[in-house]
């Protein structure tokens, strides 16, 4: 018996529409991790409001860096998605930490996976929306 499952493909607009979603915010993180490697004078001033010591901009800015180019690669994108929901995680917590909104590091997250579900079949079939109506002898009423 095979144990591979069968998933429906994707149509192109879903795949699309994932792609760009999935391109929005991986450009903002690749911006956000320009900044912390280049260190304007600018960024680093709000990088030390936010409570962080200038030395971690860069490390920080490789961490960010890293997580998005594995959610950019499709067969490390499940991983990507999973290690940059970490990553805003923190900048959640530290927004909410210093009193400032905290919505944007929450719907980037929330860009990043929806952009992820319409264009991964396999993430379809783990995390249906809705269930597909079973078939075969247990879908039968029982007389």
């Amino acid at each position: 018996m095979d144990n591979v499952s069968e998933t429906r493909p994707v149509s192109k607009g879903a795949l699309w529409t994932g792609r760009v979603l999935s391109a929005l915010p991986a450009l903002l993180l690749i911006f956000s991790a320009a900044l912390k490697l280049a260190r304007p004078e600018w960024a680093m001033k709000g990088f030390v409001e936010a409570g962080f010591p200038e030395r971690l901009s860069v490390p920080l800015g490789v961490v960010e860096l890293t997580c998005t180019l594995i959610y950019l690669i499709p067969q490390t994108s499940v991983l990507g998605a999973i290690l940059l929901t970490g990553y805003l995680g923190g900048a959640t917590a530290t927004t909410v930490r210093i009193g400032q909104p905290w919505v944007m590091p929450v719907l980037v997250g929330v860009v990043v996976w929806l952009g992820l579900f319409l264009r991964e079949p396999r993430l379809r079939e783990l995390a249906p929306l809705r269930r597909r109506p079973a078939t075969g002898a247990a879908a039968r009423p029982a007389d």
